[in-house]
């Protein structure tokens, strides 16, 4: 996993490309003794009921989220009053 994580450089692409198919694979081999099919339906079950916890438990949200950041590279927001991309704002 660490691997992966410094190939992808927080790179968005690159995470989707090297991080993302390590940790599908690690989550599919977890959510099989919980039940769950080890394949992309059994995946998107058990993301799906994390989901609809994570606004009942805070604890849940919490450990959900750290998840999410291990996967996903930091989003830098863009500065206040940024251009809107050549569009006139109305």
């Amino acid at each position: 996993m660490e691997e992966a994580r410094d190939n992808a450089c927080n790179d968005m692409g690159k995470m989707l490309q090297f991080l993302l198919p390590v940790a599908t694979q690690i989550q599919q081999d977890v959510i099989k003794a919980y039940g769950f099919s080890s394949d992309g339906e059994g995946v998107l079950k058990f993301a799906r009921l994390i989901k609809s916890y994570e606004s009942q438990d805070p604890e849940i949200a919490s450990m959900s989220g750290k998840l999410k950041a291990m996967f996903l590279p930091p989003m830098a927001l863009p500065p206040h009053g940024a251009s809107t991309g050549g569009v006139a704002a109305s």
